[in-house]
């Protein structure tokens, strides 16, 4: 077909892979694909990186993964590892992501997420001769917010809120100026809300199932109205992958669950889960719901269509919110020692002993 192409990699670098998405996105190539080629994994390991979460995949695939701590950032550390891996594929998730921090704190999005992202299109650019194809993961935040009613599609503009949404906008722009410039083969996805094991708590899922095992207080901003549209984050892998293996290069792809909700009904949803799964008998976890102070630019609402990627390369979600949802409550209730490193800190001691201390 005219809209697909076929690619194989061998040398895959993926930036931020001890995050959230990133490191599902290895356990997923690593488990339930058959690629046979080796996994570079690069991360700065802000407070976000956790190399915990990919601790077992790293003895099992000793021959196909490697951590590497190093920051995109930094063009010496980045043509090192080209020039070592002999790297034909990059798949960049590497970005601070969080809109509250940004808000507090706008300089870092701009250093990681647009400064970072120059950096390793420069040093893709400089390689393009092995360079079978660069992936850019990001948002549908860029896209600014919806009214009531349609959607975000990839011909939609940009319009960014906050400065998170903003560094991605400023990312993906270059990332495109790049394949026209250069002729730098990328693609490129905008994907909705994700959710699912290992999600840093401060997301609204992972906190408020967190807060509400503890019965502590659950805040959710505004009137709890705003909409997202949520995307189990293992469908999110088998879409990038998709889209790497199959999709068009210099192709934008937007990638969404099918799954709108208000903040307040997934709050709700959580509660009532966890109600059922570890009752009490006295206490109601809906009663810890707590309206706050909405945040400065909150978008209404997001919702994507994604019809392009199913027409022409098939995918679809796996995961309606319910059954995805199920999946996250349990992960968490049986992850209790992930939960408690990552709460306490004490990721961060092994993580400067073991990789920062020099």
């Amino acid at each position: 077909m005219a809209n697909t192409e076929k690619r194989t990699f061998d040398r895959l670098m993926v930036t931020g892979g001890c995050g959230f998405i990133g490191s599902n996105f290895i356990r997923y190539l690593l488990t339930e694909t058959d690629y046979s080629g080796k996994i570079i994994n690069v991360d700065r390991l802000t407070y976000a990186g956790n190399p915990f979460n990919l601790i077992d995949i790293e003895k099992k695939f000793p021959e196909s993964y490697r951590f590497i701590a190093a920051d995109i950032g930094n063009a010496k550390q980045m043509d090192d590892l080209f020039a070592d891996y002999q790297i034909d594929a990059v798949c960049h998730f590497a970005a601070e992501s969080h809109v509250d921090r940004s808000i507090l704190e706008p300089d870092p999005f701009v250093q990681t997420n647009i400064v970072g992202t120059c950096v390793l299109l420069e040093i893709s650019r400089k390689y393009s001769h092995q360079l079978k194809l660069f992936h850019h993961i990001s948002t549908d935040e860029v896209f600014g917010s919806l009214g009531d009613t349609g959607y975000f599609t990839e011909n939609s503009p940009y319009q960014p809120n906050s400065p998170y949404s903003a560094s991605k906008a400023a990312s993906d722009h270059m990332v495109c100026a790049y394949g026209k410039t250069y002729g730098l083969p990328f693609t490129l996805s905008n994907c909705s809300n994700n959710f699912g094991p290992f999600q840093f708590p401060e997301k609204l899922i992972p906190l408020m199932t967190l807060n509400a095992l503890e019965y502590k207080s659950l805040p959710v901003y505004g009137d709890g109205k705003n909409v997202r549209d949520w995307l189990y984050v293992t469908d999110h892998c088998r879409a990038i992958w998709t889209i790497m293996t199959s999709g068009k290069t210099g192709n934008i792809y937007a990638i969404g669950g099918d799954a709108e909700m208000q903040n307040i009904e997934v709050v709700k949803q959580i509660c009532t889960s966890l109600d059922y799964l570890l009752p009490s008998e006295n206490k109601n976890r809906l009663d810890l719901i707590t309206f706050v102070k909405d945040r400065p630019g909150h978008d209404h609402r997001y919702a994507i269509d994604c019809s392009k990627i199913k027409q022409t390369l098939g995918w679809k979600p796996v995961e309606n919110f319910q059954s995805g949802l199920e999946k996250t409550i349990s992960w968490y209730i049986h992850h209790k020692e992930w939960v408690k490193q990552v709460q306490s800190g004490e990721y961060r001691q092994w993580i400067e002993k073991q990789y920062l201390s020099s």
